[in-house]
């Protein structure tokens, strides 16, 4: 029962005259068009239970589809004949997820799996007529990465498999029949990038000094490899694929320019030869390219939606006719059949996870595979509106703001949700946490803070060491410019993040400690100098780089101390959730429990759940409810949300 309801009721049994009645009737009348509580709450399983089949792939051959489905509570894989019903189970993993899975070839799936959080994947392989699995790389000291399907190579695939001395990865061909490791490439200390021509050749590496990128070249296979580029890391230069003749390659570049553009290269003169696609607002975020027809076949970028820029008629011609079929979806080509007759697609809205469609291309004929999440009732769910506001030193700060459904935006209960990265940046779509926040009452605002990516190199590079600082201040001036627009109820307001949103949101508490009223960090950094003193091994190569960005835990000592949680527990003044992996490799366990417990010692309410099963993040379903059904618990005593 809401105050409005209780104060109606001391005044009808107050006062029993007519007028008054009428009156405490009208304002029921009047609180009921804007009361939430005309939703009904979603329980946490809904949202963030596994779906009930996703990861949608297709043969080369076209002839199977696979999948994963959660069994007893882990992803695991299954297909589908196409053209038939009956689902066959393939692996039946216990522990965790499956990472990640491709198709090898017409009869095998290549998959990744991670044994406890530590993100030291192993790699196996499961014959799709057998059911019999091969382990194919298990490395237990060694974390092992795919570089390249290599789709024109049969039964060959292209690894880097990290040496447990120095962390540094290795290539390697890997038959995927027989299990053999051929090395393809020894890296002296400073390679971290591979690329192949279609003949499975690798002929571009990718180095770095810490800083400094290199883009090495050869012609073919005998040859050395030749300096072709040089740039500090703020220029981006990213290989894609190489075009049908193996002379040029594609790429993604924002070389003399701060918007990043695909761009058609010639190593041999070392020269862009063709600017294919560039925007003047945003960067080019991805290219998609045709294994059969050799080319890039649409780009797409971000502005407040994601956008295609069609390079292929045929595939403009597929896009048009699938939002006749789908009107008012975003629509996403997934994975394609070798030769292309098939096509799996992917529906989504800002209300709906969507659902995996089988699209056979000359027939024009789409068939539903699988809703990602059918217990979700769209009507039920918040828009996520698109926002702008200025900051204080004047830069344009976009981002979005979802509120719950049938409220009046004003004076709501609001929980700021910056992301994680920091060099992401939030995207329109479904967001299950968004989500499950409106559905408890609470308006929810994101925001891509300077630092965070597609905006551009100046925008990006403005967030260069001001973690904690300017990059603070833009998360602080959104929530300020929400509360202006009496949107936000200032005493009301908690924050609340995931990996860098996790340190942003300790970091909003130190710094603003009137403006939250509690805080909420998930695998948060809490230390900047031990981290950037104890890298994970995969980030060992861009060390210095890391120093540019964030600080030089040398040079920077005090700055990197006094935008550290870890050394500002004196100045928190509010309540705290923080949920942590045992296992992560970016956020020291033992660490993170001294943090905690010198909360506690010195009165701080801090609530702690860890799981000792767990990396950065929480992968297992079960870890993933506990973690939502105390944030909902947390939020709603600190600024009076809604519970189950």
């Amino acid at each position: 029962m809401d105050k409005l309801q209780i104060l109606v009721i001391i005044m009808v049994n107050k006062y029993k005259n007519c007028c008054v009645v009428f009156f405490a009737l009208t304002l029921i009348t009047i609180g009921c068009k804007t009361n939430y509580n005309k939703v009904e709450i979603i329980k946490a399983e809904k949202f963030f239970r596994n779906a009930e089949k996703t990861f949608f792939q297709i043969s080369p051959d076209g002839n199977n589809i696979s999948f994963l489905k959660p069994v007893n509570d882990k992803l695991n894989l299954f297909i589908i004949k196409n053209g038939q019903k009956e689902e066959i189970q393939l692996t039946n993993l216990t522990d965790h997820n499956i990472y990640n899975y491709f198709w090898g070839n017409d009869n095998k799936i290549v998959y990744a799996y991670d044994n406890n959080g530590d993100e030291k994947y192993q790699i196996y392989s499961v014959d799709i007529n057998t059911k019999q699995i091969t382990t194919l790389v298990k490395e237990k000291e060694s974390r092992v990465s795919i570089i390249d399907l290599m789709p024109d190579i049969k039964d060959e695939i292209l690894i880097a498999i990290s040496n447990p001395t120095n962390n540094m990865f290795d290539a390697y061909k890997l038959n995927i029949e027989t299990g053999n490791l051929t090395l393809a490439l020894k890296n002296p200390g400073n390679i971290t990038g591979w690329h192949t021509d279609h003949n499975g050749v690798i002929r571009i590496i990718t180095t770095t000094d810490g800083v400094n990128t290199g883009i090495l070249y050869r012609n073919n296979q005998n040859e050395s490899f030749k300096l072709s580029t040089y740039s500090d890391f703020r220029d981006e230069f990213v290989p894609l694929n190489f075009t049908a003749d193996n002379k040029y390659v594609y790429a993604l570049s924002n070389h003399n320019r701060d918007k990043i553009a695909l761009v058609k290269y010639d190593f041999k003169t070392n020269k862009e030869i063709d600017v294919i696609y560039q925007n003047s607002t945003v960067d080019v975020k991805d290219a998609v390219y045709s294994t059969s027809k050799k080319k890039i076949i649409y780009v797409n970028y971000v502005t407040y939606k994601r956008q295609n820029y069609f390079t292929d008629n045929d595939y403009l011609k597929i896009d048009k006719n699938l939002r006749n079929q789908l009107p008012g979806k975003e629509i996403e080509i997934i994975n394609t059949s070798l030769n292309e007759d098939n096509l799996i697609i992917r529906s989504y809205s800002d209300k709906s996870l969507g659902a995996y469609y089988l699209y056979t291309v000359a027939q024009n004929k789409l068939l539903k595979l699988a809703d990602l999440s059918p217990w979700i009732d769209e009507n039920q769910m918040a828009e996520m509106k698109p926002i702008s506001y200025k900051s204080r030193d004047n830069k344009t700060i976009f981002g979005y703001l979802s509120v719950p459904v049938g409220v009046e935006p004003k004076n709501l209960p609001t929980v700021i949700l910056p992301h994680g990265g920091p060099w992401l940046r939030d995207v329109w779509g479904f967001n299950k946490d968004v989500q499950f926040l409106t559905n408890r009452g609470y308006a929810v605002l994101q925001m891509n803070y300077r630092g965070s990516k597609g905006y551009g190199k100046q925008f990006y590079e403005a967030g260069f060491k001001e973690w904690g600082a300017k990059m603070q201040d833009d998360i602080t001036d959104g929530t300020e410019w929400l509360i202006r627009q009496g949107i936000a109820d200032s005493n009301r307001i908690a924050i609340y993040g995931y990996s860098y949103g996790g340190y942003a949101s300790l970091m909003g508490i130190v710094n603003n400690p009137k403006l939250y009223k509690c805080g909420v960090s998930y695998c948060g950094v809490i230390n900047l100098v031990s981290f950037l003193k104890s890298v994970p091994p995969a980030w060992a190569p861009f060390k210095e780089m890391l120093h540019e960005i964030i600080g030089n835990p040398e040079t920077d000592s005090l700055k990197l101390v006094n935008t550290s949680p870890f050394y500002n527990i004196q100045k928190i003044k509010v309540p705290l959730l923080i949920a942590q992996g045992a296992n992560d490799p970016k956020v020291n366990i033992t660490e993170i429990n001294l943090y905690v417990n010198k909360m506690k010692s010195s009165g701080i309410d801090v609530q702690y759940i860890v799981k000792n099963d767990e990396g950065h993040g929480f992968e297992n379903e079960n870890n993933r409810l506990d973690f939502y059904r105390e944030l909902e618990k947390f939020l709603a005593k600190n600024i009076n949300g809604r519970t189950e």
